[in-house]
């Protein structure tokens, strides 16, 4: 059942249905409007009340899988990328597959916190060109507003709730390129979310150096492991870590003045592994990105990891 490669062929994206705006946070810290989108770019975020990780995930999932054209019996694999669920088991994965009625996939979740989805895109392109599966579920799903410190002005301006979904297929004509991904362990602890009752913690400053530094290159060779120049690109879609960070790291690559940069960080806030899937679904809901046209994804953040790839647009 070996095949050439693998291609995205629909995306679906859930965002919860209350919205936390700049100033109703300064009532709960020293802070302004202005401030926050000086700072970080967040005017507004979504914040989850009852809904958990896998309830978001189960509704993004489903929506891409409507998108398809695909039914839960021709999935064969779900991947989920999270590091906020709180349940150990059942893991995200399977209670996806119940909720949407797919029966006896591979279903696995993985943490590399906000480079979360691309791994999970790169294992489950892996899976499919070996023939283990033939239809996959790719997942981001968090709830950082569990494990936020709503009186630490330095993080809770930046979090918000959400899931992105993508449903990917085997392809004769790969649309997903080979994957650069890494890690820096000995910078691991910039950013954490440590211990049974634990907050996100992150050394601001060193973060912004590092991925204004050093990940511009790195989302070079992605691009050139896919033979396609940054300059071709129709699109760019980051990690929505900090409006900042996403400016940088776009000037650096040498983008064309015509590619579509993704900004959901200024209506979603910070949603780690969510925040590419959910990006990129609105991107293609709004048609602003050509069916087929080259897109570079790059993830990055706590670990700290990174993973980056080329895709096709669905």
């Amino acid at each position: 059942m070996s095949t050439t490669g693998s291609r995205i062929v629909a995306m679906g994206h859930h965002q919860p249905s209350r919205i936390v705006t700049n100033d109703e946070l300064a009532e709960l810290v020293e802070t302004n409007d202005q401030w926050i989108r000086e700072r970080v770019g967040v005017v507004t975020r979504r914040i989850a009340d009852t809904e958990t990780v896998a309830d978001m995930a189960t509704a993004a999932a489903g929506k891409a899988l409507a998108n398809s054209g695909l039914t839960a019996a021709d999935i064969d694999l779900v991947v989920v990328a999270t590091c906020t669920s709180v349940d150990r088991t059942p893991n995200v994965a399977c209670r996806v597959a119940a909720g949407l009625g797919i029966t006896a996939p591979g279903a696995y979740d993985i943490n590399t916190a906000c480079s979360g989805f691309s791994y999970a895109l790169a294992s489950v392109d892996h899976a499919i060109r070996a023939g283990s599966a033939r239809n996959a579920l790719v997942i981001g799903a968090e709830k950082l507003s569990e494990f936020t410190d709503w009186t630490d002005r330095s993080t809770c301006i930046i979090f918000g709730d959400g899931a992105g979904a993508a449903v990917v297929s085997a392809a004769d004509k790969p649309g997903i390129g080979p994957v650069l991904w890494g890690s820096v362990p000995e910078k691991s602890d910039v950013v954490t979310i440590e211990g049974w009752r634990p907050y996100v913690q992150q050394e601001g400053q060193a973060v912004f150096r590092w991925a204004t530094t050093a990940l511009a290159p790195m989302a070079r060779e992605a691009c050139a492991r896919a033979g396609v120049a940054p300059e071709e690109l129709a699109a760019f879609v980051p990690h929505q870590a900090n409006a900042r960070i996403i400016d940088g790291l776009a000037r650096r690559i040498g983008l064309s003045p015509d590619a579509v940069i993704a900004k959901d960080i200024v209506e979603s806030g910070n949603t780690s592994a969510a925040s590419i899937p959910l990006a990129l679904s609105k991107l293609v809901e709004r048609r602003e990105v050509p069916v087929g046209a080259p897109v570079l994804l790059f993830g990055f953040g706590g670990g700290l990891t990174y993973a980056g790839q080329v895709v096709r647009c669905p």
